[in-house]
């Protein structure tokens, strides 16, 4: 363990930059492999969002984390904050609620530019970071998809074929270094069988598969070419305004049976497996045309983020709202027996207090057999046992705040930028406040300080206390900086140089 040196000495070894400008010699001192262990503290200051020093206008959406045992799978939360007050972007989240990495993509709940989607996916063998980065119109995405390595440097962007954006809802890497995502298109049909005008607009949804190096397309299907307007349980307007989304894509996945992609369906309730060669639709499980017996509890409304397993097991996110048809929101585990058509409930988890999410959210089952949900508008994400039995529960606690959806998966950050590091002075002491956004591996942090004269040199080191860890030495150095070290005592990164 790292032996505290007493404030005397502390005032003693530094002495020497006051005056000659020397930096005084630390030999004779409690030490180890770090030297002298520096009194540290986190550095927080609370309001709507939180305010860091060594970043100054960095205004990431304050955490708060309502139950944390022990027994977790191991991870980071990866989700985003969107809408609401102050910057939004993606954000990683540690389990003890403390900040990992943000990236402001956009100020006061603007629509024009927002991030969606963040998680942890495999690209050539490696892992990265994705997300959708655009703007949202009309409740999806008009942008694209970033690719982001370890450092956060973008490698790679993916954007829609035949001149269409790409949307927010979904984006997946496949083995092959091919991109599968969501697109919405429109166009002008008959709707007054449905309620609507003889010529209405419409949304349709359609998946895209692309080359991520080439952007060459691959595949393509639509939703207005295999799946009815009378499905849909959301009508057209009366009077012609505004563009119908009968359909609304919302996720898309492979499954790993057998290759075919799962399409979901917001407004028609259901979910459709499409054959992934001639894209006719195989079956649907729910919905006006559904194909299967539904068992008790397997019903589903304005669903999100349906997700194949293997062996027919899916997850479903249940909003069941809006408008309202079955609240409260759940979390569903079904298995579907393709064969025999039908459905049948594993396991549901519910949110306590209750919650019903209008839109958005998500379901993981984690490799260890826990379940991790994002529970959409609500901002809460919370790990179960699959007994049910909580975990881990928090939010982004930011009034107005929406976030899409939230993973739990291990990520390892070493960024390219330098750590930040911020100064203060008073008459007595100098006030360190460092950070270093994204860095997942430092465990302590080493100043380094020197006189008027001379090279940096060792004044000690102190333990990483929070994404922002201030540091107070009682004398006034000429020059400082800080090294992050991880637990081994390597050093991951340096600062750059204050002069004071």
């Amino acid at each position: 363990m790292d032996q505290p040196v007493s404030r005397r000495n502390l005032l003693r070894g530094l002495a020497g930059f006051a005056g000659t400008g020397a930096v005084a010699s630390l030999r004779g001192r409690s030490s180890t492999k770090y030297g002298p262990s520096l009194p540290a503290e986190g550095s927080v200051t609370s309001s709507a969002s939180t305010v860091y020093r060594s970043l100054p206008d960095f205004r990431p959406p304050q955490v708060t984390v309502k139950v944390h045992r022990s027994g977790t799978a191991p991870g980071v939360v990866l989700t985003d904050c969107h809408e609401g007050h102050g910057q939004q972007g993606p954000v990683i989240i540690a389990e003890d609620g403390g900040l990992v990495w943000f990236k402001p993509v956009s100020d006061h709940g603007s629509g024009k530019m927002r991030a969606f989607d963040l998680r942890v996916q495999q690209f050539q063998g490696h892992p990265v970071l994705t997300w959708f980065q655009g703007a949202a119109v009309n409740g999806h995405g008009q942008g694209r998809y970033i690719i982001a390595d370890t450092s956060y440097r973008q490698i790679a962007t993916v954007e829609a074929a035949h001149g269409m954006f790409a949307d927010l809802h979904e984006f997946f890497l496949s083995e092959s270094s091919t991109a599968v995502f969501s697109v919405y298109g429109s166009g002008t049909a008959d709707l007054s069988g449905l309620g609507g005008v003889h010529k209405g607009r419409y949304y349709y949804g359609e998946v895209q598969e692309v080359d991520v190096m080439t952007g060459k397309l691959l595949f393509s299907w639509r939703s207005d070419r295999h799946v009815n307007f009378h499905e849909s349980y959301v009508a057209p307007s009366k009077d012609g305004r505004g563009t119908w989304d009968y359909f609304h894509i919302n996720s898309i996945n492979i499954d790993p049976s057998d290759g075919n992609l799962v399409i979901s369906a917001r407004n028609c309730w259901a979910f459709y497996k499409v054959n992934r060669k001639t894209g006719a639709v195989m079956w649907r499980l729910g919905g006006k045309e559904n194909d299967f017996l539904m068992g008790p509890g397997t019903h589903f409304a304005f669903q999100h983020d349906v997700t194949p397993y293997g062996g027919g097991v899916y997850t479903v996110f249940d909003n069941e709202s809006t408008p309202a048809v079955r609240p409260p929101s759940r979390a569903l585990v079904l298995h579907v027996n393709e064969a025999r058509r039908s459905a049948t409930l594993l396991h549901q988890y519910h949110h306590s207090p209750p919650v019903t999410s209008s839109a958005l959210g998500s379901v993981q089952m984690l490799p260890d057999g826990h379940v991790f949900v994002g529970w959409g508008t609500s901002t809460y994400f919370t790990e179960y046992e699959p007994s049910g039995r909580v975990l881990y529960d928090g939010r982004l606690d930011v009034k107005g705040l929406v976030s899409y959806r939230a993973f739990k998966q291990p990520w390892s950050g070493l960024p390219s930028e330098p750590p930040a590091l911020a100064v203060e002075r008073s008459p007595d002491t100098t006030v360190l406040y460092m950070s270093w956004n994204g860095a997942t591996g430092v465990a302590r942090w080493r100043v380094l300080a020197a006189g008027s004269v001379g090279g940096l040199q060792t004044v000690g080191t102190a333990p990483k206390m929070g994404f922002e860890t201030r540091i107070t030495l009682p004398t006034h150095p000429s020059r400082v900086a800080v090294e992050a070290l991880d637990a081994a005592g390597k050093v991951l990164g340096r600062s750059g140089v204050q002069h004071l």
